[in-house]
């Protein structure tokens, strides 16, 4: 059997550079262990879950292999993309795509990990396995080996009675767990947590879980939305304070909470403006899962609308007045700001001529030129040794 043409994989639409892979050493060890183990155990595709497969080198491998059926799980709206345009160039047909849910996990023997960076989300999906997938399971995770800890053992450990790190091979180790555990009787995500009046929901794959991360608190005083904001809030390096936008037509706003998360902003703002249509998408779908929640909670799901979407690819151009954005500098494991990139240029398609973006970033990265180069205008609004807060006018 040929080898699988790991090397013809591709990000797209997801950043591509010289030190970004649509693979690597974890995926390989993963399809060797799920080819051996399918074997040894007499495993067809259609019992193999695969969960986290960043691009589709696992699942289209074993697919190739010969093991269709498998049914895949990618948190990542990226992902999902660039798994169908893979497939397609490859010529590779026959796997399923699920949400993180027991029609993924139903009756599976084998489920394949990449682990994730979160101990939490590692924590929601080794409960999932073992709650839902068959009763004599295995789970087999792999990491490289210099993001693995022993709290990942621990964790799985929670869910599965044997727990067994294997030899790294390739700077990648694989974990392989069996014997499932009795579920609790409530799976531990979401999780709830209350912020002076705001109410917020999280799954484990969600960043910054339940908490009100420190960039979106400080964007939020910025705008009037939280903490003390209301009587002291931070002006313009030009002594104005920030505006409140209007719609061209003098209507009602059209605001976009980019990279939404648990959905903080996007609850935030549609609770303080009711005569805004708010939309909150992310690419991540814990993340969307997370604010649908969110939103539900607060009240608010009559003016906000959650999709689970990349880079707001499914918003109209010139059709939105605010986006409200706190961007990523990661992208998977590797520090890139691409990922920022990619939304500062999807804020500039997406803003009519005169609308604003409101931008929160660690003040280290230095992205107001970038802002002021690709969307229009920048002017900072605040500005601590951890935070840099900037307001962007779509030029026309």
């Amino acid at each position: 059997m040929p080898e699988f043409p790991y090397s013809r994989l591709r990000r797209w639409p997801d950043v591509e550079a010289e030190n970004l892979q649509a693979h690597d050493a974890t995926d390989r060890l993963l399809v060797d262990r799920a080819v051996a183990l399918a074997a040894e155990r007499k495993i067809d595709g259609a019992q193999i879950a695969v969960i986290g497969d960043e691009y589709g080198a696992i699942t289209l491998a074993l697919t190739d292999a010969g093991f269709p059926g498998i049914r895949v799980h990618q948190d990542l709206a990226t992902g999902r993309r660039a798994l169908a345009r893979n497939a397609e160039e490859l010529g590779v047909e026959g796997f399923v795509s699920h949400e993180l849910d027991g029609g993924l996990l139903a009756d599976a023997r084998l489920v394949l990990l990449q682990l994730p960076k979160a101990l939490a989300e590692l924590e929601e999906i080794a409960d999932a396995v073992a709650r839902c997938a068959a009763p004599d399971a295995v789970l087999v995770a792999g990491g490289r080996v210099k993001h693995m800890t022993l709290a990942q053992n621990e964790v799985i450990g929670r869910s599965f009675a044997v727990v067994q790190p294997q030899r790294a091979e390739r700077k990648s180790r694989l974990i392989v767990a069996s014997e499932p555990r009795e579920a609790p009787e409530r799976p531990p995500f979401p999780v709830t947590a209350m912020h002076d009046g705001l109410t917020i929901v999280a799954h484990g794959g969600a960043f910054a879980g339940p908490r009100l991360d420190i960039g979106t608190r400080v964007l939020l005083e910025v705008l009037g939305l939280g903490g003390d904001a209301g009587s002291s809030s931070p002006r313009a390096e030009n002594g104005t304070a920030p505006r409140g936008p209007v719609a061209a037509d003098g209507g009602s706003r059209t605001v976009l909470d980019l990279g939404c998360g648990t959905g903080a902003l996007a609850v935030s703002y549609a609770r303080a403006h009711s005569d805004a249509r708010v939309i909150a998408t992310d690419r991540s779908a814990a993340a969307v899962a997370s604010a649908r929640a969110t939103v539900e909670a607060n009240g608010v799901a009559d003016r906000v609308e959650v999709t689970h979407d990349d880079a707001a690819s499914e918003v109209a151009d010139a059709s939105v007045d605010v986006v409200l954005l706190n961007p990523p500098f990661h992208l998977g494991t590797s520090v890139h700001t691409g990922a920022a990139t990619r939304l500062f240029e999807a804020s500039a398609r997406v803003l009519r001529p005169g609308g604003e973006l409101f931008t929160v970033f660690n003040s280290s990265l230095g992205y107001r030129a970038e802002l002021g180069r690709l969307v229009g205008p920048t002017e900072q609004l605040h500005r601590t040794p951890k935070f840099t807060v900037t307001r962007s006018i779509r030029r026309p």
